[in-house]
């Protein structure tokens, strides 16, 4: 694994010095969903400190421990978040990237307010228009980042989105990163393990790769 974060953390400067830009302005976010608290160790062990997880019990089983000994770990909720599950993610997210509707906003400010923790938040874009994908249609995109804003403020701070499969995901990519532009949002996060390069061309800010890093998902029993 050490090889691998070192190829991929290459990869990303690369990619950004083709492009004319600055490679610290890429975070790369370690995707560790299904990997065992051992595989985060052996990354924060190669200092990188970002990593993205997508269910929030997962995440507190795994993250609570790590973060008591690390505490500059930062975390990325990166999948889809149920009402219920709301607090959990507030307590222990750095950032949540996956804001996609409107039922999750009222929840969403409770839990800040109780809490007193404020995450980051990134609005979730489905820019593919796929039925199977969480995130606002980008027909209605714009109403929600404007509702969004009105109700966090600066907490809002981004984009995210996945862009369909076996398609040449750079039209996809311009397209969310418009969305940013238009609100002078400053983060950027699309590109995974086989098109993270492509979004870095397209102006990305984070990049979420898993597999590239840690191997293939584990087998759930």
């Amino acid at each position: 694994m050490h090889h691998n974060l070192q190829i991929i953390t290459q990869r990303i400067e690369q990619a950004a010095l083709r492009c004319d830009r600055d490679p610290k302005d890429i975070q790369l976010v370690a995707v560790s969903k299904f990997h065992p608290a051992t595989a985060v160790q052996a990354a924060l062990d190669q200092q990188q400190f970002v990593f993205g997880e997508n269910r929030i019990q997962e995440a507190k089983e795994k993250f609570i421990p790590l973060i008591e000994q690390t505490p500059n770990i930062r975390l990325h909720i990166i999948g889809p978040i149920q009402t219920n599950k709301i607090i959990d993610a507030v307590k222990i997210a750095n950032v949540i990237e996956t804001v996609d509707r409107e039922a999750l906003l009222s929840p969403l400010e409770k839990a800040i307010d109780k809490t007193g923790r404020s995450p980051k938040l990134f609005i979730q874009i489905n820019i593919g228009e796929e039925p199977q994908k969480a995130g606002i249609l980008p027909a209605e995109a714009n109403d929600f980042i404007e509702l969004c804003l009105k109700r966090f403020g600066s907490k809002v701070q981004g984009v995210m989105a996945i862009p369909p499969v076996n398609q040449n995901p750079t039209p996809y990519f311009q397209r969310l990163a418009s969305f940013a532009h238009a609100y002078q949002l400053p983060e950027i996060s699309m590109g995974m393990s086989a098109d993270f390069e492509e979004a870095i061309a397209c102006g990305a800010t984070l990049v979420r790769v898993g597999s590239a890093i840690f191997g293939n998902r584990p087998v759930k029993i």
